[in-house]
């Protein structure tokens, strides 16, 4: 009894501290909610973070002074009226253009023989018709038909693709692609009478070296090169689609593009050989690829 009579007293003193300091915290805590640093405070959605190499611009990237935010209060709109056409025409048009793209492959043989010029051009100008985030039509479209040029590019990737296929992609994924019949040997951006190499650019660069923000990038860019596949089999050219790993930034340097722009994806472009041959592939039935709700 007698010591608790003793501990009484300085665990009454020690309570009161306890409850003073937890009064005292609560004054000092701030009364408007902490402001979030670090990534999640920076986050963008609109800007893509995979197939990224590394000469990002990243300098400054955060600061207010290098983007600027062009925007137009009161764009004009203009009437829009695209010719609507019978069912009986609509369901007729729609089997056609599936006939004809049921119709595409991914083509290794290309001939050497010579397409115009102006074929490039038009199918280039139908995949520069894509939407993208807030129009910022974010696509740089390079065709090489130099054959030194288009020479050098083929050594960049098959150096790259040799060390992918005996080192990086791992013995699934080479196994995954045997039953197709591709390794790093790509002689078809030799003979391609065009490569067209995509490039996306994650932010704009105005004359006056601010940067200007590109929404969607890479989905915008991604869709530009759909159309552009469905314009080469419209015509009657083939292709490969090759997404060429850890070969970007060679090939950004080797066809001197800026550092916001990154290469998204390659196109060997032209006739098929006449030798050529495909994977005798089935495509997945509608069945499998809709769902109706």
């Amino acid at each position: 009894m007698a010591l608790l009579s003793v501990l009484t007293p300085v665990l009454a003193v020690i309570l009161c501290l306890v409850i003073g300091f937890i009064l005292l915290k609560s004054r000092e805590a701030p009364s408007t909610p902490p402001v979030e640093t670090g990534s999640k405070a920076n986050f963008r959605p609109w800007v893509d973070q995979d197939l990224q190499d590394d000469t990002e611009i990243t300098a400054g990237e955060d600061e207010d002074g290098d983007w600027v935010d062009i925007s137009e209060e009161d764009l004009l709109h203009v009437p829009y009226s695209p010719k609507r056409y019978s069912e009986e025409m609509m369901l007729q048009r729609s089997q056609d253009f599936y006939t004809l793209m049921n119709e595409r492959r991914s083509v290794r043989f290309i001939s050497p023989d010579p397409v115009p010029q102006e074929v490039i051009n038009n199918v280039i100008h139908t995949a520069g018709t894509s939407p993208s985030g807030a129009h910022t039509e974010p696509w740089t479209f390079v065709v090489v038909s130099d054959p030194e040029m288009k020479h050098q590019i083929r050594l960049i990737v098959e150096e790259e693709e040799e060390v992918n296929y005996r080192q990086r992609m791992g013995e699934k994924w080479v196994h995954d692609l045997a039953k197709l019949r591709t390794n790093w040997i790509k002689e078809y951006l030799d003979v391609a009478p065009y490569l067209i190499l995509i490039f996306k650019q994650t932010c704009g660069i105005l004359p006056n070296g601010k940067k200007k923000t590109h929404y969607y990038n890479e989905i915008s860019v991604s869709i530009s090169c759909g159309i552009l596949l469905a314009a080469l089999q419209n015509a009657g050219l083939v292709t490969v689609t090759t997404t060429p790993l850890n070969c970007g930034p060679q090939l950004r340097l080797l066809l001197r593009r800026p550092a916001n722009e990154k290469l998204l994806m390659l196109l060997p472009v032209g006739y098929p050989a006449s030798n050529a041959t495909v994977p005798d592939l089935k495509r997945k039935p509608l069945d499998d690829i809709m769902v109706k709700i």
